[in-house]
Formats: C-alpha cells, sequence, structure tokens
C-alpha cells in the first residue's frame, strides 16, 4: 500500500519529482528493499503527458551523440523484459508496441539528409534498410505519392507514456513507496549534506539520500548550493492527438517520420485508435501555451506527409516541457554534494532511458557508484575539472 502523509516523515531516499524518471527511480530503489518516499504535487504527470512514446535509438540518432547512442541502446534492449516485469507488477497495460519505425523524405534534399543518417547508422553498427519512395509506400499506402525514399528501422518501438506512468505508480504503491503530494519548497543540507527536503506547506521530510528528479524544474530547486544545481532548462514540445475511425483502421501500421522544411514531424499510431502527431521545438522558457501556429504547421507538415490525416477527429492539443541539458544527454548520479544525487535532463530521450536510469539509480542508492554504462552521464561532467568519461572526452563521430 502507499502512504500518503502530511507530517514530517523519514526515509532511506527522497525522490523529488514523480513524473517517469522519479517513479521508475523510486521503483527499482524499493525493490532493492529501501525505504523510498516520492515528493510531487501529481505523480504521474510531468512531460510524460505529452511525449508521443518512441523508443527510436536509431532513428533518432544524431552527429556528436555516439556516446549517447550507447546508453539508448541499452535501455531500448531491456524495453521488453522491463515492460513485461512492470505491467505484471501493476496488473497494467504500458501499451507497448514492437512495430518499427519508418523515416521517409520528401524532397531531394531531404532524401540526401536521409542518406546521410543512414550511412551513419551503419557505422555505427545500427540496423536499417533503405527503401525506395515505392516501397514506403507499399508498407504505408497512406503516405503521399511524392515520397522519395526512407528508412526502414524494424528496431525502433512505442509505448504509450500516459499509461507507462500510471503503471508505474501503481508499481511504486504495491512497493510500499510512500507519496507526499505537494510542492518541494527547498532542499534540506545539513552538516553539508543533502539531508531531506521541506514541502509548500511547510512538511519536513527527512532522509538518508535525495534524488532530484524534477524534469525541467530541476534546476530551481531551492536550497540546491549553486555550482550543484543542473544544468538543465525547458524545452517546449507541442502535440496533437487524432483519433483513427474504425472505418480508416489501419491508418498507419507503424511510427512514421520525417523532416518538412527543416522541421521534424513524426506520427505515432496506437492499438488504441489514437493517432499522436507532434512534436515542435522551442526554446521559449517556462511558456507552456498551445499556440494556433504550433497546431498549424504540425497538422500543415503531417499533411504533406499523409494526406488523408485532414480527416481524422481532432481529440487534444497539449504543450509540455522537455528537460534539456548542454549536450543533450542526462544527469545520473551523485553530485558534489554529499547525499544529492540526479536524474534529470534526459531531453528527447526519457521516455526510451526509462529502464536503464532506473537500473543505474537503484545502483547508486545501493552501492553509491554508477554502473559502468552510464558514468559518461554523471553530472560531475559539468563542474569546473570534468570527468574524464565525460562524453566531452570522448571522440565523437562528425559530419561527412
Amino acid at each position: 500500500m502507499s502512504r500518503t502523509s502530511d507530517t514530517s516523515d523519514t526515509s532511506d531516499v527522497l525522490v523529488i519529482g514523480g513524473g517517469i524518471i522519479g517513479l521508475v527511480t523510486a521503483w527499482r530503489a524499493a525493490q532493492r528493499g529501501l525505504r523510498v518516499a516520492v515528493a510531487d504535487p501529481e505523480p504521474g504527470g510531468g512531460a510524460a503527458r505529452v511525449a508521443a512514446g518512441m523508443l527510436a535509438a536509431v532513428t533518432e540518432l544524431h552527429y556528436g551523440e555516439q556516446t549517447l547512442l550507447g546508453l539508448n541502446l541499452a535501455s531500448a534492449e531491456r524495453y521488453p523484459a522491463f515492460v513485461a516485469e512492470l505491467e505484471a507488477a501493476s496488473g497494467q497495460d504500458t501499451g507497448y508496441r514492437s512495430c518499427g519505425t519508418l523515416a521517409v523524405a520528401l524532397d531531394t534534399d531531404d532524401r540526401a539528409h536521409l542518406r546521410e543518417l543512414h550511412a551513419l547508422q551503419r557505422r555505427s553498427g545500427l540496423e536499417s534498410e533503405w527503401l525506395t519512395g515505392r516501397e514506403c509506400r507499399r508498407l504505408e499506402p497512406m503516405l503521399a505519392p511524392g515520397v522519395r525514399g526512407g528508412l526502414r528501422v524494424d528496431g525502433d518501438h512505442q509505448v504509450d507514456p500516459r499509461r507507462l506512468a500510471a503503471a508505474l505508480l501503481t508499481a511504486c504503491e504495491r512497493a510500499g513507496v510512500a507519496f507526499h503530494r505537494g510542492w518541494v519548497d527547498r532542499l534540506s543540507v545539513v552538516r553539508e549534506r543533502a539531508s531531506g527536503a521541506v514541502l509548500a506547506d511547510g512538511t519536513e521530510l527527512a532522509a538518508g539520500q535525495v534524488v532530484l528528479a524534477a524534469g525541467s524544474l530541476s534546476g530551481r530547486l531551492a536550497g540546491v548550493p549553486e555550482e550543484v544545481l543542473p544544468p538543465v532548462r525547458p524545452v517546449k514540445g507541442q502535440v496533437v492527438r487524432l483519433a483513427v475511425p474504425p472505418a480508416y483502421a489501419p491508418f498507419l501500421s507503424r511510427t512514421v517520420r520525417a523532416v518538412v522544411r527543416g522541421s521534424h514531424v513524426y506520427l505515432v499510431p496506437r492499438e488504441n485508435g489514437e493517432l499522436v502527431v507532434g512534436a515542435t521545438s522551442e526554446e521559449l522558457g517556462w511558456d507552456t501555451t498551445v499556440t494556433a501556429g504550433g497546431v498549424y504547421e504540425l497538422l500543415r507538415d503531417a499533411h504533406e506527409l499523409v494526406p488523408g490525416i485532414t480527416e481524422l477527429p481532432l481529440t487534444e492539443t497539449r504543450a509540455g516541457l522537455r528537460p534539456g541539458s548542454p549536450d543533450n544527454a542526462p544527469l545520473l548520479g551523485p553530485t558534489a554534494l554529499p547525499g544529492l544525487h540526479l536524474a534529470t535532463g534526459h531531453y528527447r530521450n526519457g521516455v526510451l532511458l526509462t529502464p536503464v536510469t532506473g537500473d543505474a539509480m537503484a545502483a547508486v542508492l545501493t552501492g553509491g557508484e554508477l554502473p559502468e554504462e552510464a558514468r559518461a552521464f554523471s553530472p560531475l561532467r559539468f563542474s569546473p575539472t570534468p570527468s574524464a568519461l565525460s562524453p566531452a572526452s570522448v571522440p565523437q563521430e562528425q559530419p561527412a
């Protein structure tokens, strides 16, 4: 059973932030026998409410991110077993689909870009298949006639982040995690060690270790020494949700993505008939306004990719904030302040990195050290004397 507390409480681990990263950290720590508490006004919310849930280690590959690729692949490999364990622990479906992804090009420039990406994928040892436009349309008949070619990636799948968050919340409750449903006002520091937190209502939460997993808000927590605050920033994303009526099914059989006039667009079809269209990437601070321009651009680009999309009912528009870091990679593990750990900065890979993050943070909380696969993502890489294992110190592939 979960415990909801309104008075002072003590735990082995206090997780600040109840999004999917905070919840998976809490669940895995509780499985290791630790007494765990989570502080969040609305656990299960956060960026997961907006994310499309693409598990796209291959098609999300970018130049200069080969170090991050290793972590992404490790997490993607764990997803089937992770989902099976989570669904058994929670009794809830996560919407995981091993459907693959098709990245397509709509003009000559896009085709050249995809060809370069394909070459980078192959040099990185990844599996992807180049298809002609005709072969793309054979796989997905709803694609526009002008599609010039594409990449078929059978290993890039999807999960429903909202269902994932709900399942993690239930798994945490069943594992005995305590939930404090309120805003954290500040970190508590006693004798130069993180010792818990104080909620906005004055409730004091004492803990042996603290994990800051508050997404884009992680860099704003009072009480954290300035030199320890994570360098994360909010990156706005807008998404549109549509419904595929039975008469139109199957509309798309897999995730389809493209670059249209320099803007990325993707369409993620759910088994329940929902179609998620995203996502803008806007550096607008803390603004979460859904704008007419953002929705228009998403639907315009999606229409060029799949013309039939304009016939579908519009069911939801939403905007959220991704936690971006200076190198687009997460911050995982101990900070320079004893007792304080970070699990934030996942940017566009938060859903994908959920399994490996949970494992890494549980290892830190029980053994004090990050596993080898996660060591390059220590928060200490942004200190004045970066770790020798920081991504910046690892040779990166450069564009041809």
